[in-house]
């Protein structure tokens, strides 16, 4: 009886053994591989957020060690961003603090898309999108003087990245798979104004923007500019509810917290709406009605000026 319990103890674990799932050991990214395979997304982001190509790369290769951290290869964060306010998924891990908490994505792609929405929705980083998105070197000590890393050679360490990879001719759309150069559709419209398949795509306060036609529509405008289903209406401050007109200015990448330089302010003329303001000079709505203490939905009179970027402190009406 003894000996055929014991068999039948070797026979379950023998089965137990064969249904036991194999894991193969992590496999390590070189960096020329790891910049093939996400410099595709750095430069779509950058059509769609204005932030360099060659500087998302080379934070991706820097904060991740080329796809290789235990950040990137537990959670698929390869921007090392850390919770701030995050109501998703989570990991701890040891950073300038023990079990520090970071942001966890479900796929690499996620992560290099909360990035931009990290660098484009605060403040304290507003200032980078007034920059020439082609000047790598003045990003890369922007986001070191705005905080984004604790290293003191964070800037150096970036623009090193960017030169000896090339990563600047990522800012012009052009990628390279082994010696074949290949410019991606659409990589003129990073430098200045350009042509879609459909129309012209301009750009003011240097962001990409389209005028809309007869019968343009938000489901429209989002299959031809290859745009995600919300994007139109966040980057114009609109809602589902709004119709689009003939002559309307559509951007395509968020607007700016600020007017471009050489536009401090403006004068009301009749019928004038802080949003139409707003759209006038890529102006993020809020941070308009903001700089001019307005509460959302207030609008202003003829002849009011407006500060589209500045204006001299006075205490805030809104105060009691």
């Amino acid at each position: 009886m003894k000996g055929f319990r014991f068999v039948v103890f070797l026979l379950l674990l023998l089965s137990a053994c064969k249904s036991t799932r194999y894991i193969p050991p992590a496999v390590s990214h070189t960096r020329t591989e790891y910049i093939a395979t996400y410099s595709n997304i750095a430069i779509r982001e950058m059509r769609r957020t204005g932030i360099p190509a060659s500087i998302k790369m080379a934070q991706a290769i820097l904060e991740s060690g080329d796809g290789n951290s235990t950040l990137a290869r537990q959670a698929n964060n390869h921007f090392g961003i850390k919770c701030h306010n995050w109501t998703g998924r989570k990991i701890y891990h040891d950073d300038d603090l023990r079990n520090e908490c970071f942001r966890s994505y479900n796929s690499p792609e996620e992560s290099f898309l909360d990035h931009s929405d990290f660098l484009t929705g605060r403040a304290r980083y507003a200032s980078l999108f007034d920059l020439d998105p082609s000047d790598y070197k003045s990003w890369a000590r922007g986001l070191k003087e705005a905080g984004y890393a604790t290293n003191p050679n964070y800037a150096s360490l970036l623009i090193r990245i960017i030169e000896d990879n090339e990563l600047y001719k990522l800012d012009a759309g052009i990628l390279t798979a082994g010696n074949q150069r290949i410019v991606t559709p659409s990589a003129n419209n990073t430098s200045g104004s350009g042509t879609s398949a459909q129309r012209e795509v301009m750009k003011r306060n240097r962001i990409r923007y389209i005028v809309a036609g007869q019968g343009d529509t938000y489901e429209s405008l989002t299959r031809e500019m290859e745009l995600m289903s919300w994007e139109i209406s966040r980057y114009n401050d609109m809602s589902g509810r709004n119709s689009i007109t003939p002559g309307d200015i559509i951007y395509l990448q968020p607007k700016r917290a600020r007017a471009a330089r050489g536009f401090d302010t403006h004068i009301v003329k009749q019928g004038q709406t802080m949003h139409q303001i707003s759209q006038l000079y890529g102006i993020k709505l809020n941070r308009l009605l903001r700089r001019n203490y307005m509460e959302q939905g207030q609008e202003p009179s003829p002849g009011d000026t407006i500060f589209l970027r500045r204006q001299p402190y006075r205490e805030d009406p809104r105060i009691n």
